[in-house]
């Protein structure tokens, strides 16, 4: 309950009255002060973010939900508004920066979440040839005999047919197996034979699509964000997403086998504790840089 009513305080007068303080000490407002104190990337374009969301004037909140195209008419706007010259090509230059990152983040989720939002068709040729291609990457010595097929549980899908398994994640999942295994060929045949292993051994493709949904996850709920706007200095891409996916692949093998876990019974203990793991990771902006990318 003190939290709540911390927040509230703090949000209705003692932010006022501190913005108010720092200004007459500084001579600077307090999106001066975030652009010109920090060096780019998460801690920086984080705080113009929340300050522009907790501001009571219009122009600044609705920077936050401005699209790419209305970024350079919005830095304008906000110069204007807080009195800022248009000559000051630093904070203009910062702010454009932060306004890119932030835009692209939303437009970045809207992006995958209509990836999700596609079904698996296997009337689809498009579809079907990146199944088959996924196939060939991790097989490429085993012909695939049949479309439905039980070999299609050698790369660890439940069943003859793999579309059933893409269900909560639609060609989404397809696509992230796919950039996996044809941009970190060998890495993924290296993860499919290590997955086979007779005690420690996991479903791949199974593995892998719960994988894209703890992506998704930490993407959709704001998680993602300190590490793409730490990587990506402007838009994040759909670029971005897939290798955060493949970090994940790549880091879950590890896990998985530094755990030793009593056996596949126990998956959902072991993958709440790799997500706290990872969050933890994405939370600690010194790191960001290093730690989130295959190594």
């Amino acid at each position: 309950m003190w939290a709540h009513v911390w927040g509230f305080l703090y949000s209705n007068y003692f932010r006022f009255w501190l913005k108010w303080i720092l200004r007459l000490l500084t001579g600077k407002c307090e999106l001066q002060r975030l652009l010109g104190g920090a060096e780019a990337g998460a801690r920086r374009t984080l705080s113009v973010e929340h300050s522009l969301e907790s501001s009571k004037n219009k122009v600044l909140r609705n920077a936050v939900h401005v699209e790419e195209a209305e970024v350079e008419k919005c830095v304008r706007d906000v110069m204007k508004e807080k009195k800022i010259e248009q000559k000051d090509t630093g904070f203009k230059t910062n702010l454009h920066i932060s306004l890119l990152q932030i835009s692209g983040y939303k437009k970045l989720y809207l992006n995958v979440e209509n990836l999700r939002k596609v079904p698996y068709d296997s009337e689809n040729e498009e579809h079907e040839e990146q199944l088959i291609e996924l196939w060939n990457l991790l097989m490429p010595h085993e012909n695939l005999k049949a479309r439905i097929s039980k070999q299609w549980c050698d790369i660890g899908f439940q069943g003859d047919d793999p579309k059933t398994d893409f269900r909560g994640m639609g060609l989404l999942g397809l696509v992230n197996l796919v950039y996996f295994s044809k941009h970190y060929t060998n890495e993924a045949r290296q993860i499919l034979s290590r997955s086979n292993h007779p005690k420690l051994g996991y479903s791949y493709a199974i593995v892998g699509i719960n994988l894209t949904e703890m992506a998704y996850s930490l993407l959709k709920n704001g998680a993602l964000k300190a590490h793409l706007y730490n990587m990506v200095s402007g838009l994040p891409q759909m670029e971005h997403f897939h290798q955060f996916y493949c970090y994940l692949v790549y880091e879950f093998d590890k896990f998985w086998f530094e755990e030793e876990p009593e056996s596949i019974m126990h998956f959902n203990q072991y993958r709440e504790k790799f997500h706290e793991k990872i969050k933890g990771l994405l939370l600690d902006y010194s790191v960001e840089r290093e730690a989130v990318e295959i190594s």
